[in-house]
C-alpha cells in the first residue's frame, strides 16, 4: 500500500575514541533527515573483556547522553572472536544481540541526508555496498590469479561460484567477482547472517586455505566473507531500487577529510547543518580532528584541493594529496 514505510532497524558500532562522535554524526543526520524513520537505531558497544587491550566502551558522557536523547538504543554486546586484534569483526559479533528483525548495517562513519521512505529494501535478498575498489585479492607475481583464490572460497563453504560471477566482466578484472564494501548491508535475520559471517570469518583466519597464501587478511577478513554470507542466502549485487544507498540516502564518508575532497555539495550542507546544531556542535567539537575539519577550516582546504567534476578514479591520489596538503587524518 502507498504510503507504508517499511519497518527495520539499524545497527552501527559506537565506542571510545573517534567512532563514538561518528555514531553522534550518524544518529543526528538520521533525525534530520528522516525524522519519520519508524524503526529503532541501535548502537552497539563492545564491552571490557580479555580481547580488549583496554576499556572499548564509549567514554565521553556527554557523547552518550547525546546518542539516547537522538533516540538511539545502547546495545551492549560481548567480543568473543576478534577484539583488539580485529576491531572491524565488531560488526560480525554485534549482530548477535540485535534483536531479529529486518536490519540494516551501517558503518558509523555514515551520514544520513535523505529519508530512507525512498528505498526498497527485499530483507529476503541480501546485499551489500558497491562502492568499493579492488582492494582484494592482490595480484601476486607467483600466486594463483584472482579466478583461483575466489573459486577456492566458495568451495570450501559448497557455493556456485559460477553463480556469482558477473560476465560482463573479463577474467581479469576484479569486478567480474562478487566483492562489496562492508559500508552497509541488509538481510530480514541478523542472528542468520551473523552467524554465518562469524562462522565463514573464523574459518578464512584460523585455516587459511592454501590459495591465500601471500593475501592480507586484514583489515580485509569481513569484506572477503561477505560476499560468500550474501551469495550463500540467495543475494547477491544491489539493484535500481537500493541507488539511495551511497546514493540520495546515505553517504559512506570514510574520513572527514575525504569528505570534504570528493563528496556532493548536499553531504557538505548536511554535515553543516547537523554538526551546527546546538548539543550536537558542543560534543563534536570536543573532538580535535572534527574541530579542525568542520570549524577551523581544514575542511574548506581540503575541498579547495579538489574538482569533484574530475576526481582521480582511485582513493589513493586523494589521500596523498590531502597528505601532502597537511589535511589528512583518520
Amino acid at each position: 500500500m502507498a504510503g507504508v514505510r517499511q519497518v527495520f532497524n539499524i545497527l552501527a558500532i559506537g565506542q571510545r575514541g573517534r567512532l563514538q562522535y561518528e555514531a553522534v554524526l550518524l544518529a543526528a543526520s538520521l533525525r534530520a533527515s528522516d525524522p519519520g524513520f519508524p524503526g529503532t537505531l541501535f548502537i552497539a558497544e563492545p564491552q571490557p573483556g580479555p580481547l580488549w587491550d583496554s576499556d572499548p566502551r564509549i567514554c565521553d558522557p556527554a557523547a552518550r547522553d547525546l546518542l539516547t536523547a537522538l533516540g538511539a538504543q545502547m546495545l551492549p554486546f560481548e567480543a568473543q572472536h576478534f577484539g583488539a586484534a580485529y576491531p572491524q569483526g565488531n560488526k560480525i559479533e554485534a549482530l548477535a544481540a540485535l534483536p531479529d528483525a529486518p536490519f540494516l548495517f551501517l558503518d558509523s562513519d555514515t551520514l544520513i541526508t535523505g529519508s530512507f521512505a525512498g528505498v526498497r529494501f527485499n530483507f529476503d535478498r541480501p546485499s551489500a555496498s558497491m562502492r568499493r575498489e579492488g582492494t582484494w585479492p592482490r595480484a601476486l607475481p607467483c600466486g594463483p590469479r584472482p579466478e583461483t583464490v575466489w573459486a577456492a572460497l566458495y568451495r570450501r563453504f559448497g557455493l556456485d561460484f559460477e553463480a556469482s560471477l558477473d560476465p560482463a566482466h573479463a577474467r581479469e578484472d576484479w569486478q567480474r567477482y562478487l566483492y562489496f564494501n562492508a559500508g552497509w548491508f541488509h538481510f530480514r535475520s541478523p542472528a542468520l547472517f551473523g552467524s554465518l559471517l562469524r562462522d565463514m570469518a573464523l574459518s578464512v583466519r584460523d585455516d587459511p586455505l592454501p590459495e591465500l597464501q601471500g593475501q592480507t587478511l586484514t583489515p580485509w577478513l569481513d569484506q572477503v566473507v561477505l560476499p560468500l554470507v550474501i551469495h550463500g542466502l540467495g543475494g547477491g549485487r544491489p539493484g535500481p531500487e537500493l541507488a539511495g544507498l551511497d546514493g540520495d540516502v546515505t553517504c559512506h564518508w570514510r574520513t572527514m577529510p575525504l569528505l570534504y575532497a570528493r563528496e556532493s555539495d548536499r553531504v557538505v550542507e548536511v554535515l553543516r547543518d547537523v554538526a551546527g546544531q546546538p548539543g550536537v556542535a558542543s560534543v563534536l567539537r570536543s573532538h580535535a580532528p572534527f574541530a579542525r575539519m568542520i570549524w577551523q577550516g581544514e575542511g574548506r582546504l581540503a575541498r579547495a584541493l579538489f574538482d569533484r567534476s574530475a576526481l582521480p578514479a582511485r582513493e589513493q591520489p586523494v589521500r596523498l594529496a590531502l597528505k601532502q596538503a597537511g589535511l589528512w587524518q583518520r
